[in-house]
């Protein structure tokens, strides 16, 4: 596989000739949709699922979009699109294996609702948890995109995470509202800390996995 870091949580994945895009959200290129045969979206924020970008790219090209049951009210007329997926489950999108996990997304405050949230792990290799800190416990994760900063989360926290995955490698990911500070900070300790290779990709980075 070719996976290419979009920004913020956004994967597009090239496979045996397929293209499967995660989490094309409203801070990341609605370029990414582009030829995709394919998509999976972890939860209903805005930042994981640009609905307008996704209507226009399946009202050009039609295809498969993988979430949970709550995208269905949001996503309007592409609702016909989707198929509702929970944790637990296997099956095939553009031509990538994809495996669920997780179900519910981290809590921001105990005052705002907590919503569904499914993690994807593609080909057995590469994971995205989406917004979760869900462990994969019966596979040996290689390639990890964890998410580094977000309303929800607390360093020490995705730093265990990581360490439990205990990757091969693991690349930054909901990484769209940091400045230039955050990212020398967080650069620097996630690398530090993590007991792993890490690395934050630059927007149209691609790397092989």
């Amino acid at each position: 596989m070719q996976v290419t870091k979009y920004a913020h949580s956004c994967l597009r994945v090239e496979h045996d000739g397929g293209v499967l895009v995660v989490d094309p959200g409203v801070f990341s290129d609605p370029a990414a949709l582009d030829g995709a045969d394919a998509v999976l979206i972890t939860h209903e924020h805005p930042d994981h699922v640009d609905v307008e970008a996704l209507t226009r790219a399946l009202d050009r090209r039609p295809v498969p979009v993988h979430g949970p049951a709550s995208l269905t009210a949001l996503l309007g007329d592409a609702r016909e699109a989707l198929t509702v997926v929970g944790p637990g489950e296997s099956f095939t999108a553009a031509g990538v294996a994809v495996r669920t996990y997780g179900g519910r997304h981290a809590v921001i405050h105990p005052d705002i609702p907590v919503i569904d949230n499914v993690g994807y792990l593609l080909n057995d290799v590469v994971y995205h948890p989406g917004d979760s800190l869900v462990v994969p416990e019966d596979v040996q994760v290689d390639t990890l995109f964890a998410p580094i900063h977000a309303p929800w989360s607390k360093f020490s926290e995705v730093v265990d995470f990581i360490r439990a995955v205990a990757p091969r490698r693991a690349f930054a990911l909901h990484d769209g509202l940091l400045n230039a500070n955050g990212f020398g900070v967080l650069d620097r300790q996630y690398t530090a800390l993590s007991r792993t290779e890490y690395r934050r990709l630059e927007p149209g980075t691609r790397v092989d996995a």
